[in-house]
């Protein structure tokens, strides 16, 4: 089981995956005008796992990874987001 972030073309994306073509996208964070918009995946509606407007992407992604949205999907315990970010396929 691999965590890691992706780089997109206005961001970033975490990406929880089991191999090849067993990916899923529990988190995401994308550069604005005015900021950095982040949000972390839920089962049903929280609108308190999105924020916009955040001053910069470590921040961002700081937020996405607090809610720890890869334990809806797993629980291995101890899984932590790989440091380097993986550029997009």
């Amino acid at each position: 089981m691999e965590l890691f972030w992706r780089a997109r073309r206005k961001g970033e994306r975490l990406i929880l995956s089991a191999g090849p073509g067993q990916e899923e996208e529990v988190g995401g964070v994308r550069e604005t005008k005015t900021g950095f918009d982040a949000f972390a995946k839920t089962f049903g509606y929280d609108p308190g796992r999105a924020q916009k407007d955040i001053p910069s992407m470590n921040e961002a992604k700081s937020f996405v990874e607090a809610f720890r949205p890869w334990e809806l999907f797993t629980d291995i315990e101890g899984l932590e987001p790989e440091t380097e970010v993986r550029s997009e396929d």
